[in-house]
């Protein structure tokens, strides 16, 4: 499934509430998905400056495919961070940069997000596309967890 397409089946789960507020409880319940990282994986390297609450992003490039995994702190960032990865987990480095960021407003939810949140999705998306250029510039057959300190 593309990035438009993932963005396209949220927007129709977002479409469903009436409310703002059902919406964002929305967002705090994809969160209850939300999984944690191993210690050893929340350093300097992996955090993402610029969150309003400690949170961290992990990827690996593994044939042109970037997986991601992170962990966020509040509920919100919990939330957030659940829709982001799953929307941009799997998918190939070269899509994700092709991606216009501003594709994430067809949610329907971003501009329901305080300023303060939404520097935090920016800080994400810096992260992400960091990772996306790391991941293409690689051989296709190498595999290589970005974001370790080494």
């Amino acid at each position: 499934m593309t990035i438009a397409e993932k963005i396209a089946e949220y927007r129709e789960d977002f479409d469903l509430f009436e409310t703002p507020n059902e919406k964002l409880e929305y967002v705090f319940d994809l969160g209850k998905k939300h999984t944690t990282l191993p210690e050893e994986e929340k350093n300097d390297a992996t955090f993402i400056v610029g969150c309003s609450s400690p949170a961290w992003l992990v990827a690996e490039c593994k044939n042109g495919i970037l997986h991601l995994r992170g962990e966020g702190s509040s509920e919100m960032a919990k939330g957030m961070l659940t829709l982001l990865l799953d929307i941009f987990n799997d998918c190939p480095a070269e899509e994700i940069l092709a991606f216009d960021p501003a594709g994430l407003n067809d949610l329907g939810i971003i501009e329901l997000l305080s300023p303060v949140r939404q520097q935090s999705m920016e800080a994400f998306l810096k992260k992400l596309y960091g990772y996306a250029e790391r991941c293409a510039a690689l051989d296709n057959e190498e595999v290589r967890k970005l974001g370790s300190r080494n």
